[in-house]
This record gives structure tokens, C-alpha cells and sequence, in this order.
């Protein structure tokens, strides 16, 4: 797991596996953790690196319900989960799911946990809207399209966009069965003018990036959602994202909207 500084209060954390991201974000004495790495050596230690750079978890936050982001409960067992009212409801309509899944990685894997991965009810949070940490506010956004739930996260004194599997570096547009076109392109347009504020956006999968790049996968993930949309086979890849696994992503995106 590799960790780096972006502010002051704000640290990432990015997983061996499929570069998933972490991200703690400190106010005052008290700090969250959005989303989570992976693998369970990386959950063991992510206290300790949180206490190490000085945050205090009092809550976690989840980008969406997909497992890999969810596992934040081995890291702070005692810590409140927080969510969009969207994904508290995909959490309640698929009980067990996250559970099932990350039970087959695990067994791909010939992983261990300590326990079962515990999932009480989440806490259902104003989106769009905010959140208080401390004696500052985080801004919260729609981010459905990916899946059809999901909010990013805006830090605004650090300029810092998390946004959860959206402006991948390393992974195309991937759009869930049960997923949206275009709302995927209408959280981009909500996504873009914070990209232009930021200093550093977060992607989901692939590290922390600066608002530069950020920008520029925008543009590339919209020009291929719109050619998706209007005619599928002309749709091409971004260039720096056009490996096998990426094109099976894109096989599953054509059959999904042909």
C-alpha cells in the first residue's frame, strides 16, 4: 500500500489491488476515512498510519456500495459508516452482496480476514449537501452512473476532490448492469467544476492525480461515453487506458448499451 500526503489534512492511502484508494481528511481532532484499501495486511495498518500522521477516525464515508470500498470497518471497527441515501438503499435491497463478494475474492485469493465483514445500518446523508467534520464542512455531490447509487466528496480548504470510480487513470468508464449512460455523463458535468478548482482529485481506482490530468480524463471518459451513446462500435479508448482488461471493459459497456 503506498501513502502520500496531498495537505495537510488530507492523506491517501492506495491499495495493491486494483488500486483502490483510501483516503483520510482531518479537521481539527477529529477525521474520517472514505472508502478503503483491500487487501487485509493494509486494513491492519491503516490505524496506525492514520495515528502516525495525527487523524483521529470518528466516522467512515463510503463513495458507493461496491465491496471494495466498504472495507473500512476492519480498519475502525467502532466507527459510524455514512453514505448517499442511494447507497443505503442498494446496501438494504442487496443484503449480504458486498459479503458474498468479498468472500470470492478472498477464496481467489486464499486470503484471511479476522471476522466477517460487519455492515450495520448506515447513516443516511444529505446528497447534494454536507457533513460537518470538526469545525468544517465537507460538500457532498451526486455520483451516480458507475452504479446507480454513489456522492463524491469536495474538501475545500485543502482543494481536494474525491470522487469515487470516476477520472480513473487506469480504468475506463465501466458502466454496472444496472447503471446509466447518461447519468454517468451528468455526474461528470456536476464533477467539472470542481475538477477546475482542484488542486488534487482522487479517483476510486488508480491514485491521487492533479487537477491538470483530472481535467483531461474528463474530457477523454466524456468523448467516449458520448461515442458509446451514439454509436458503440466507433467508440474508441483513451490511450493510456487501452489494455486487455480495459477492452473486456469495454466489450461488457457495448453489450450493456446495444
Amino acid at each position: 500500500m503506498r501513502a502520500v500526503g496531498l495537505h495537510a489534512d488530507v492523506v491517501v492511502a492506495t491499495s495493491r489491488v486494483y488500486q483502490t484508494t483510501c483516503t483520510l481528511v482531518r479537521s481539527g481532532a477529529e477525521a474520517f476515512c472514505i472508502d478503503s484499501p483491500v487487501l487485509p495486511d493494509e486494513l491492519e495498518v491503516l490505524p496506525a498510519l492514520a495515528e502516525q500522521a495525527g487523524f483521529t477516525v470518528v466516522g467512515l464515508l463510503a463513495t458507493h456500495a461496491d465491496w471494495d470500498h466498504l472495507l473500512g470497518r476492519y480498519a475502525f471497527p467502532e466507527a459510524p459508516l455514512g453514505c448517499a441515501e442511494t447507497t443505503a438503499g442498494r446496501l438494504i435491497n442487496e443484503p449480504g452482496e458486498a459479503q458474498r463478494k468479498l468472500r470470492a475474492f478472498d477464496e481467489q485469493l486464499y486470503l484471511d480476514r479476522p471476522r466477517p465483514l460487519s455492515l450495520p445500518s448506515a447513516q443516511r446523508l444529505p446528497v447534494p449537501g454536507k457533513i460537518e467534520v470538526s469545525d468544517r464542512e465537507l460538500e457532498l455531490q451526486p455520483a451516480d452512473g458507475h452504479t446507480v447509487d454513489g456522492m463524491a466528496v469536495w474538501v475545500p480548504w485543502a482543494r481536494v476532490l474525491v470522487c469515487g470510480d470516476y477520472l480513473s487513470p487506469v480504468e475506463i468508464p465501466m458502466l454496472h448492469p444496472d447503471a446509466s449512460l447518461d447519468a454517468y455523463l451528468a455526474t461528470l458535468a456536476r464533477l467539472e467544476p470542481l475538477v477546475e478548482e482542484a488542486e488534487h482529485v482522487v479517483p476510486g481506482h488508480g491514485g491521487p492525480i492533479d487537477g491538470t490530468r483530472a481535467a483531461a480524463i474528463l474530457r477523454e471518459d466524456r468523448a467516449y461515453l458520448e461515442a458509446l451513446r451514439d454509436g458503440g462500435e466507433a467508440a474508441k479508448l483513451p490511450l493510456a487506458r487501452r489494455t486487455g482488461e480495459q477492452r473486456k471493459i469495454h466489450a461488457e459497456n457495448l453489450r450493456r448499451v446495444g
